[in-house]
């Protein structure tokens, strides 16, 4: 919980509760249904709350705004996202069962009023979103083919609306057919060897009837 203070100092009491009672609730479930390994649930806040959060060093969200989490697992990045801009909705979603049941779980121990969760590919989930954000579940052309169709027209935020994607590793190849992509790399946020190669690329994308 220190790691998240050390970089979100502006935090609620209602926030801090809900950040602490993550590792309460995540390693609860992950007794009942493996969705973070082991040596994940010991470095929980490095490894995915703050990781997670290394989206809002990149954009925050304002009020009103709608986020799409695509392939969800078991809650990220959408539940500290979701903790963090409490007045910004998200929707999370994730083709496998267990992994919503968890993340369903998780929303109503947290008392979430924010976040829906639906057990379903993305293809299948309608509405328009700001935002879809994600945690490196395909390729990028992959991951574009999914959510064509679900970028809202008009941009409530400075950035167009579009991607933002959690991706590792050298990401030149995988990029090069988006010249429009910017690449922010997380080790200019965040100090720990974690983010050494961890980037949130945004790819904006256009609207589409």
């Amino acid at each position: 919980m220190e790691l998240i203070l050390k970089y979100f100092t502006q935090l609620t009491d209602i926030q801090k509760v809900q950040f602490i009672k993550l590792q309460e609730l995540y390693e609860d479930w992950n007794l009942k249904i493996n969705v973070v390994s082991r040596k994940d649930i010991d470095e929980l806040y490095l490894r995915h709350v703050l990781h997670s959060l290394g989206i809002a060093k990149v954009q925050p969200f304002l009020p009103g705004s709608k986020i799409l989490d695509v392939g969800t697992g078991g809650g990220f990045p959408g539940i500290p996202l979701a903790i963090l801009f409490p007045e910004t909705q998200f929707h999370l979603v994730d083709s496998i069962g267990k992994k919503i049941k968890v993340v369903e779980e998780v929303i109503e121990g947290l008392q979430l009023k924010n976040v829906k969760a639906t057990n379903a590919r993305v293809e299948s989930v309608s509405g328009k979103y700001d935002f879809v954000v994600s945690r490196a579940v395909a390729q990028m052309e992959t991951f574009v083919h999914w959510v064509n169709g679900k970028i809202a027209k008009k941009s409530l935020h400075e950035r167009k609306n579009g991607i933002l994607y959690l991706k590792g590793g050298d990401l030149a190849e995988e990029l090069k057919f988006y010249p429009k992509a910017t690449v922010f790399p997380l080790n200019d946020y965040f100090e720990e060897d974690f983010f050494e190669t961890k980037s949130v690329v945004h790819l904006p994308l256009k609207f589409k009837v």
